[in-house]
């Protein structure tokens, strides 16, 4: 007999001889497959043979229950599990040899499995030690629960069939037992948690349940069993390194007090992933990476599936990794399985599809490669057998014909795991700068000759010699740590070579320094620079280009990752994802830390606006569209905190409602970088309305200080800087009247009281945050009053007389510079045209009510007759021209005036004609 089939008929024998069961053909074979690959499963099947009859009924569907441990049977306590967890584990091998389960269902079974063992067992010897020595209170005399993390695979509900379990202990307050026999919390705690490891791991006449791994706690075996959340915190601040960080990406709690468990991991997750771009682990990185490396090079490893070359061990420290660097910014990997990380990575452009399918597969292979070598006899083991006849067990157990055909397999999927692994943190190519320019910096500030900056391309060399003189000798310089200085010798002398390349060299270094100033002081930037050097590249750039730019990452730092953001080169963000980005950042109940997280957002989301306009990846009007639309989220999003302090502070007013309208550029969708908003404030409330709270205001001051509140919050400063100043002149009133209006009285004064300048500021106004039907009501009443019948003479005047003041007072043109807003045929000239054409012609023609952008305003007018076709064409060009220089001009921080160039001059003469073809006379 095959010596196989002899194996088999041998592990049969052992079960009940004369059952029911022997009969049935396909139910044989079954137990045929399954005594092939698993000794262990046979077993449990001899020792507990009630199994056979229920996997013969359900063929392993349904689980078992998991077992009563109570008081009274308090020694049976590790029987019963036991017999439990080899019951439940066979039946996952009949999962995966007879039904043929998908190994991740696999792995989710056995995390379940002991999860359950450690949530009956934990909350046993609760149970015991209450009875014993009462309950841990803490000062203010809430009962403290012990909380059990599961770290690696536990955590990352990846379980393998025999694998040990990694735990960490935790509680949140100390205090002390009141029970008859007093405790402390740390030292009750301990024992709970010594006496619900041996629970599970001793080993016994029924085995074990499972092995348990103590030892990633904090100081590992010289640390504390089970710490206070106050004592984990200060250790992860004071002690915490890069591998715990890399353990801590899986952590779950997963029996105990789980809502506190996750408690604090929201405190320690800027502990595992840091808010920025990470670059500065990549050192701690590489050298686990290179611990990996030395422990795979020993042969005794070389049949290792878990640890060897191309093993299991190589395709999880690839996502992690990138999880690591990347995960503080995006919070889509903050995963802890590692599949859903490998498709987070393609998502967000880490990674390209290819290489995550590939990893994909060769993990699942792996994986259940490894299940099969510990289902054989449950043992933990990743190593290739070396007994022929295991060999063919295993090979014949997965569907090969033969142990060499396994083998072809296992060998290309890890040579491609190595090959990725290998790739991965290797030193990015780094810009060099010039070997003259190295040696001048490495010179400074004693012996350095100014003579090097002026042979690279740098015409104000003395000045910028003696900026870089100070710079080395600033205390920033000197106190950096050795790697760190090492990272600046390699990043400044290539800034100043890319620097000698631009358009700019002088004041691409002017600007830099101050940043690198800044930089100094936080190492994962400067390591962001010494690590990509398309970083370096597009910094320059963009100082080259934009002083306004240069301010801001001087300002807030945080903005050079944009500088890698993979999203930078795709597509703009649209109003949706801008309002998703902005209502994320909020922090419930913590004002200060909303503001400053959503300047943040729009310090980023700005930023990238910017960029994309200066590489031409979007026109002028498509920028300021979305500044625009990020103001409109802003205000929504500030409009959400200060609405939430209200009512904690006043109740709310019953029946009442509030919008915010935007005005000028932002109402028009026409801002640009930098720009404040013109913001007007409606209410609507009952007659005598006032708030339900505990200090009652009546509707008018509830309003007012929302209204006084939403303006405060958007001019606040904080770390990140201020969101936006508003103005609120254009209020009804201007500056005398309320802060905010009624509909009724803001529907009266545009029906009655507003001058011909305001119903032209009424053009552009449109809803920016608040309630829909306030919203709508408010914008019925400027289709009213728009679409009114005009004295065509008196209109001509009024917004002609209006023009020319403004002009005299604000237009900075001469001969040789045009003014790009106020000047003749500018923005505003143009914005004063489309206003005359709504107030005169919108009564017949609807059409014009419905657009408040410039170019949509230009297309209403031709829908309507206005304007004929070729002024429409040179209008839209003008404007696009216009607008496109203003912004470019704001970006180098540069007035709006340009000199007078073709383009500019044939943008400003369209315009001029235009006006005049209307009758309207704009100049003095």
């Amino acid at each position: 007999m095959d010596p196989l089939e002899s194996l088999v008929e041998r592990r049969l024998a052992a079960l009940p001889a004369d059952a029911a069961w022997r009969i049935d053909a396909g139910f044989m074979r079954k137990l045929r497959e399954l005594a092939l690959a698993s000794d262990f499963a046979l077993g449990t099947l001899t020792s507990q043979p009630a199994l056979i009859e229920r996997l013969r009924a359900d063929d392993g569907a349904a689980s078992m229950e998991p077992p009563q441990l109570t008081p009274d049977n308090r020694s049976e306590w590790p029987r019963l599990l036991r017999r439990y967890r080899h019951a439940e584990s066979t039946r996952l091998v009949w999962r995966d040899v007879i039904k043929g389960d998908l190994v991740g269902s696999i792995l989710a079974g056995s995390t379940e499995l002991a999860e359950t063992c450690l949530r009956i067992g934990l909350d046993a010897l609760e149970t015991d030690f209450a009875q014993r020595s009462g309950v841990v209170r803490a000062a203010d005399g809430s009962v403290q629960r012990l909380i059990v993390f599961g770290l690696g695979k536990l955590g990352g509900g990846e379980l393998n069939f025999s694998s040990d379990v990694d735990l960490v202990y935790a509680y949140e307050h100390d205090g002390e037992s009141d029970g008859a026999r007093v405790l402390a919390a740390s030292d009750y705690f301990a024992r709970l948690g010594q006496q619900l490891a041996k629970l599970l791991d001793e080993v016994t006449a029924d085995g074990f349940c499972h092995r348990v791994d103590l030892r990633l706690r904090p100081f590992g075996n010289a640390g504390r069993v089970a710490l206070s959340f106050a004592a984990m915190e200060l250790y992860f601040q004071r002690e915490g390194r890069d591998w715990e960080r890399y353990a801590w990406q899986k952590a779950r709690p997963v029996a105990g007090d789980i809502e506190a468990g996750e408690q604090l991991l929201r405190t320690l997750r800027p502990f595992v992933y840091r808010r920025y771009l990470d670059f500065g682990a990549l050192d701690g990185l590489r050298t686990m990476k290179a611990a990996i490396a030395a422990e795979v090079a020993r042969k005794e490893l070389v049949d290792d599936i878990k640890r060897g070359p191309g093993g299991i061990r190589e395709i999880e420290f690839l996502a992690q990794a990138l999880q690591l660097i990347h995960g503080g910014r995006e919070a889509a990997l903050r995963e802890r399985s590692l599949l859903p990380v490998l498709e987070a990575l393609v998502e967000l452009g880490h990674m390209d599809a290819a290489t995550s399918e590939e990893l994909t597969q060769a993990y699942r292979f792996l994986r259940t490669l490894e299940n099969r070598l510990q289902m054989l006899a449950d043992a933990q083991t990743h190593a290739l057998p070396q007994d022929a006849l295991q060999r063919e067990r295993i090979a014949r157990g997965l569907g090969y014909a033969d142990w060499d055909a396994l083998l072809i397999d296992v060998a290309a999927w890890r040579s491609r795991v190595s090959a990725e692994f290998a790739a991965l943190l290797a030193p990015r190519e780094r810009v060099q700068g010039d070997s003259d320019l190295s040696l001048y910096w490495r010179a400074l500030p004693e012996d350095a000759d100014a003579g090097a900056l002026q042979i690279a391309g740098y015409d104000a060399f003395e000045a910028l010699h003696r900026n870089l003189m100070d710079f080395a000798k600033s205390p920033g310089v000197r106190e950096l740590s050795d790697s760190a200085r090492v990272r600046l010798d390699r990043v400044l002398p290539a800034l100043l070579q890319l620097a000698s390349n631009s358009a700019q060299p002088d004041a691409v270094m002017r600007r830099l320094l101050p940043l690198l100033n800044t930089i100094l002081r936080r190492a994962s930037y400067l390591a962001l620079l010494d690590e990509e050097a398309p970083a370096l590249q597009r910094l320059v750039d963009a100082l080259a280009r934009s002083a306004l730019l240069a301010e801001r990452l001087a300002g807030h730092p945080l903005l050079l990752d944009e500088l890698l953001d993979r999203r930078m080169s795709g597509d703009l963000p649209d109003r949706e994802a801008m309002q998703a980005g902005c209502n994320a950042a909020l922090r419930d109940g913590d004002v200060e830390a909303s503001l400053h997280a959503l300047n943040e957002v729009r310090h980023a989301l700005s930023f990238r606006l910017a960029l994309a306009l200066l590489d031409d990846r979007c026109t002028a009007q498509e920028c300021a569209s979305r500044l625009a639309w990020l103001a409109d989220a802003v205000v929504a999003a500030v409009l959400r905190v200060v609405l939430a302090e209200m009512r904690t502070a006043h109740g709310e007013v019953a029946g009442a409602c509030f919008a915010v309208l935007g005005y000028g550029s932002l109402g028009g969708e026409e801002l640009g970088f930098g720009s404040d908003l013109d913001l007007v404030f409606l209410y609507d409330a009952p007659d005598g309305a006032q708030s339900d709270g505990a200090r009652p205001l009546d509707g008018p001051r509830w309003f007012a200080r929302l209204g006084q509140k939403l303006v405060s919050l958007l001019g606040t400063g904080t770390g990140a800087g201020r969101l936006f100043e508003v103005d609120m002149r254009l209020r009804p009133d201007g500056n005398t009247g309320l802060l905010v209006s009624t509909l009724a009285s803001f529907s009266e004064y545009q029906r009655v009281r507003a001058w011909t300048w305001e119903h032209q500021a009424l053009v552009r106004v449109r809803g920016i945050a608040g309630d829909p039907d306030l919203l709508a009501a408010a914008n019925a009443v400027r289709a009213e009053v728009l679409g009114r019948s005009r004295d065509a003479t008196q209109l001509v005047e009024d917004v002609s007389s209006m023009r020319r003041k403004m002009r005299a007072e604000l237009d900075r043109s001469d001969a040789a510079i045009f003014d790009l807003k106020q000047g003749d045929g500018g923005l505003v000239d143009l914005e004063f045209l489309l206003q005359f054409i709504v107030l005169r012609h919108a009564a017949a023609h609807s059409v014009l009510l419905e657009s408040r952008a410039t170019p949509a305003l230009l297309d209403a007018a031709l829908v309507a007759g206005c304007i004929p076709d070729d002024v429409h064409a040179r209008l839209q060009a003008a404007h696009a021209t216009l607008l496109d220089a203003g912004l470019r001009c704001t970006l180098d921080r540069r007035p709006r005036r340009v000199p007078r160039q073709a383009l500019i001059e044939d943008a400003r003469q369209a315009v001029t004609k235009a006006v005049c073809t209307q009758d309207l006379r704009f100049d003095s």
